[in-house]
């Protein structure tokens, strides 16, 4: 009995292991801090000690003095302090307190994929995130250090003294790419503040592989001080949460159509302003439909009258299986906690009109599914109709920096027929170049994607809340990424997909493709008499002016307005030159407009910070401190535009 009650057994925590991005830079990390531990038995002046520590501490002289007359037993009065704050409390040599070092955790680059690495607890355990779901990884194996101590808790010299060390935590390498998180950060921050949304995504994907690049989410929160931020910041909305799609559903629809051989695209439609079905009616987006199309036609428009009739003459019983080999209305898989399924209405299951039901789905209304659904979905579309399971973590590593466990590339399942995929790619290249996504063009590297602006289901009907959404991928012809960019609820005055969300996926794909060293193609341009009629919707009146000027043509509108959202004749017609181009636009009030600061000078965290409170959009050239920039400082410019500084060494 004796020996039992001089042994004292300490814990030696285990060092959790560090997470590294793809190209092995350290995102989380343990370093040793020191930990004030308090033995009440120990004889000692609660009133003074508390004044002695109060001014090394963030407690007041009141609340030291607390803890110490209310505390029964052994406790932790602080963490993670550091060095030269510990060295100033061990000189004060009060009895009962002992200074401890542990391992803490850090996160260096702060904010940076914070909604992917999640956060450890204080005791080195892994609360959220990567740093929860592969916690068994990264914790190590405790050690244990046993001594004899006198009544005092001293060490008794000669004692008995056994010391077990702990096995630290393996090192995870992440799929995620520093720099390509930057500029997604970078970009939907800006988004957010100047549209006024609720929140932003921006999610980027490997298609060949389901390695996720990029993983942006705003708001966010720092790790380091995660206890600052609401709960609901530190959600990762690309597999926790759901919404309704909108248009970009309308992908999936086509594939199912075209797979099954119920349409190619010539096929003619028609688009009125409704369609009675069902029991129900379906409305067109633009509120007076399109008339005679072709499927392409319909793509290119997105023309909700097609995509219902199409679904309705599919009907669900072969509709169904298609979009659940999509993976819609089931879990992708990935090595994440808190996935949702999402939902898809199963055949014969819908309570009541189960015909409009699935008109609407067509659509893409009365479904939802989570961001990285949606993404991996349309991922399959350019990896010749096989979809990829999705990961985040690439190799695990022991502390040794051996590899013990590597994550290989997995084809889920062939969705559709690789004949399939490619004419979606096409179709999907012809809605950039001659249909609503004209904004997310990127010179020289042959953009394909789809927009969205879906309405918000609120109490059994929709709301006048939007999210403005665009996904896509780049090269067409051989993607290298495939990207989503989604804003939930933005406050301007123009909400579509169109216009918010295709510019910035302009950008970061841009961005992207020139980091990855991905090859621009120069287009030839034929020299004729005849000239193409450029894409011009979704664009600003000055920028329609300005291409159709360019390209030899002349204009026309009844009623001016913010931007163009239809044009005759359509984009990709041949017309003589000096042909008149009848614009039609969205009945928008004007945009506001903010003054150009000088940046000349700032570092590039200064202005990426100051250029998104203006919310303008930033284009970096290089690196280091700004040296030019291609707006002059006091030049009046709309909110979202793009501003391009220079930076150098």
């Amino acid at each position: 009995m004796a020996l039992g009650q001089r042994l004292r057994p300490e814990t030696i925590d285990a060092q959790r292991g560090i997470i590294y991005d793809r190209n092995f830079k350290v995102l989380a990390m343990s370093a040793d801090a020191y930990s004030i531990y308090v033995i009440p038995s120990d004889k000692r002046d609660p009133a003074e000690a508390a004044r002695l520590l109060a001014p090394y501490l963030t407690l007041s002289e009141e609340e030291i003095k607390n803890r110490f007359e209310n505390s029964s037993g052994n406790f932790y009065l602080a963490r993670k302090l550091e060095p030269k704050t510990a060295a100033k409390i061990q000189e004060l040599a009060i009895p009962g307190i002992r200074l401890v070092s542990r391992p803490q955790r850090f996160y260096p680059q702060g904010t940076l994929a914070a909604h992917v690495i999640g956060i450890a607890g204080i005791d080195n355990q892994g609360l959220e995130g990567i740093e929860y779901y592969y916690d068994e990884h990264l914790r190590g194996i405790p050690g244990r250090l046993e001594q004899e101590r006198d009544a005092s808790s001293r060490t008794i010299p000669g004692g008995i003294q056994e010391i077990v060390l702990p096995q630290n935590g393996k090192d995870l390498i992440l799929t995620i790419d520093s720099v390509i998180q930057y500029i997604a950060e970078k970009e939907i921050r800006s988004a957010v503040i100047s549209t006024q949304s609720e929140r932003g995504i921006i999610l980027m994907v490997n298609p060949k592989t389901g390695e996720i690049l990029a993983n942006a989410i705003y708001p966010g929160f720092d790790p380091n001080e995660y206890q600052l931020y609401p709960v609901v910041n530190r959600r990762n909305i690309a597999v926790t949460d759901q919404f309704e799609p909108g248009s970009t559903f309308k992908i999936f629809t086509a594939s199912a159509a075209l797979e099954l051989g119920i349409t190619d695209l010539q096929r003619e439609f028609f688009s009125g302003s409704s369609w009675s079905v069902g029991g129900g009616s379906v409305r067109n987006w633009n509120g007076y439909g399109l008339g005679q199309i072709t499927f392409k036609e319909a793509m290119e428009r997105s023309d909700n009258i097609t995509f219902a009739q199409l679904a309705v003459e599919m009907g669900p019983e072969r509709f169904y299986p298609i979009l659940s080999e999509f993976g819609f209305g089931q879990k992708t898989g990935i090595d994440f906690p808190g996935e949702i399924t999402g939902i898809l209405p199963k055949p014969g299951e819908v309570r009541y009109g189960e015909t409009i039901k699935w008109a609407n789905i067509g659509f893409g209304q009365g479904i939802a599914m989570t961001p990285l659904q949606l993404l991996m979905a349309t991922a399959a579309v350019a990896n010749d109709g096989k979809i990829m399971k999705p990961y985040y973590v690439a190799e695990v590593h022991d502390e040794y920096g051996k590899v013990i466990y590597r994550t290989e590339p997995q084809v889920a399942r062939q969705v559709i027929s690789e004949e399939t995929a490619a004419i979606m790619r096409e179709l999907l290249r012809s809605t950039v170049v001659n249909g609503t996504a004209g904004r997310a063009e990127v010179l020289g590297y042959r953009v394909a994607g789809k927009t969205g602006t879906a309405e918000v289901p609120e109490k059994g009907g929709y709301g006048d809340e939007r999210i403005a959404s665009f996904v896509g991928f780049a090269p067409a012809d051989d993607p290298q990424i495939a990207v989503l960019v989604a804003l939930f609820y933005p406050q301007t005055d123009n909400r579509y997909g169109g216009v918010l969300t295709a510019p910035i996926f302009q950008t970061v794909t841009e961005q992207t493709l020139e980091y990855l060293g991905v090859q621009r193609v120069q287009a030839s341009v034929e020299q004729t008499t005849m000239v193409v009629v450029p894409n011009i919707r979704n664009l600003s009146l000055p920028e329609a002016k300005d291409i159709l000027l360019r390209n030899n043509l002349r204009w026309s509108y009844e009623f001016e307005g913010d931007y163009v959202m239809d044009q005759i004749p359509s984009p990709g017609s041949r017309v003589p030159r000096n042909s008149m181009v009848n614009l039609f636009f969205y009945d928008d009030e004007n945009l506001k407009h903010v003054t150009v600061p000088n940046l000349i000078g700032r570092s590039m965290r200064d202005v990426s910070t100051i250029v998104s409170e203006l919310g303008l959009r930033l284009k970096i050239v290089g690196s280091g401190m700004a040296v030019s920039q291609t707006i002059e400082p006091g030049t009046q410019i709309p909110v979202g535009s793009v501003i391009e500084v220079e930076f150098i060494p």
